[in-house]
């Protein structure tokens, strides 16, 4: 071979390999081109799908403290979620009445909700189990300790599943001792019930009428209205702030505090079933964490905001709080034991809640009662007629 012919050669390899070169370059970045457009497509895809948004109703007016606690329930989740789960909150009336929430999430009309169990006492009886009644002895903490600990929680799941109810329920929120209610003179004696026009809810409704009472359940936000318009003479609902800021005050000066009717109650987180299920196990783990979060913090603000109003329905508007008797407490718990007797007779599943409320009781309410000092004596130590600590 000649030398032109072996340098001819040497060129055409040179140029072989520049070829093969520079399609492998060209391969390489059309390559990285689409991974690129991959990774840069890929946020959009997510920026696209968004927060998951959901509307929700809870059963109080928009001025009472309840609908504050729906509020700052929902703000927490949002919160801790980083804004991937975002719940709106309307009040009673927005979209169902009060009293149909139950209905309208289970079928999806409204994604969640907050209320309390005993406002679908219609659908049945053994919800009001939740905190329409005595608790046995126990207050609204450790109702919830049975609840989560003590078999309530799988109970209320088949008691929902046994009326085609597609909601997921959290319970949260302890209730302090509810009065007996508001009167256009004191309770003295158990007569006084005879024929009187009252408001209340759940198996209280039961027991009222057999103390003689003529029972309306009718929402918190209609209440004060039908006293005003003398369709009730009487009527309880939950608690100082809620009274005071719903004008109670405005329609009776006389509130009988301490009641068995609603010793231990606590509120209700409703979700449907199906908007529910979909979640990421993610946002659901944050959705139960937060749950108890706001528990505690509503607990602690209920101190706060009732203790307040408190005063200042004595103070301001003039309003005088009586206790109730013994006698109609004493006739209160005799009146449920005969009205929970009979439902258990008639309701496989009321008896099977209260069988297991009574021994969960009986074990928590002997050791409270044994390991708790009775505060009255540093009450009336600090703060009695002699107290070291009263105001002067």
């Amino acid at each position: 071979m000649t030398k032109r012919h072996q340098s001819k050669n040497r060129e055409e390899i040179k140029m072989s390999r520049k070829t093969r070169s520079a399609a492998t370059r060209r391969k390489f970045l059309r390559g990285a081109a689409v991974a690129t457009a991959a990774t840069v497509a890929a946020p959009t895809i997510v920026s696209a799908q968004g927060p998951i948004s959901m509307r929700w109703q809870s059963t109080w007016p928009s001025k009472d403290i309840f609908h504050e606690y729906a509020l700052d329930y929902a703000k927490k989740v949002n919160d801790m979620t980083g804004g991937d789960l975002k719940i709106e909150v309307l009040p009673a009336g927005a979209v169902v009445p009060a009293f149909g929430l139950l209905e309208a999430v289970s079928k999806g009309t409204l994604d969640g909700g907050h209320g309390v169990l005993v406002y679908h006492y219609g659908k049945q009886t053994a919800l009001a189990l939740w905190g329409s009644g005595p608790g046995y002895a126990m207050d609204a903490n450790m109702l919830l300790a049975w609840h989560k600990y003590g078999g309530g929680k799988e109970l209320l799941v088949k008691l929902y599943d046994s009326i085609g109810a597609q909601v997921v329920s959290f319970l949260y929120g302890p209730m302090p001792t509810q009065p007996l209610g508001w009167f256009k003179k004191p309770m003295a004696k158990l007569d006084d019930f005879k024929g009187l026009k009252f408001r209340t809810v759940g198996i209280s409704i039961d027991v009222f009428q057999a103390l003689g009472a003529a029972v309306n359940a009718l929402p918190g936000g209609e209440i004060v209205a039908a006293m005003d318009r003398g369709l009730l003479d009487a009527a309880e609902f939950n608690n100082a702030t809620s009274d005071r800021v719903l004008g109670f005050a405005d329609v009776s000066k006389v509130c009988m505090l301490q009641s068995f009717h609603q010793n231990a109650e606590q509120f209700e987180i409703m979700f449907n079933k199906a908007k529910y299920d979909a979640l990421p196990d993610k946002i659901k783990s944050i959705i139960a964490h937060a749950t108890d979060a706001a528990s505690a913090d509503m607990s602690w603000k209920a101190i706060d905001r009732y203790s307040k109003d408190y005063e200042e329905l004595q103070a301001k508007d003039k309003v005088k709080f009586y206790k109730t008797p013994d006698a109609v407490l004493k006739r209160q718990l005799e009146v449920y034991d005969e009205v929970v007797k009979k439902k258990a007779a008639e309701n496989a599943l009321f008896k099977e809640i209260l069988e297991s409320q009574i021994a969960f009781a009986r074990r928590t309410t002997q050791w409270e009662q044994d390991t708790v000092v009775n505060r009255r004596m540093a009450y009336e130590h600090y703060f009695g007629p002699n107290g070291v600590a009263k105001k002067t």
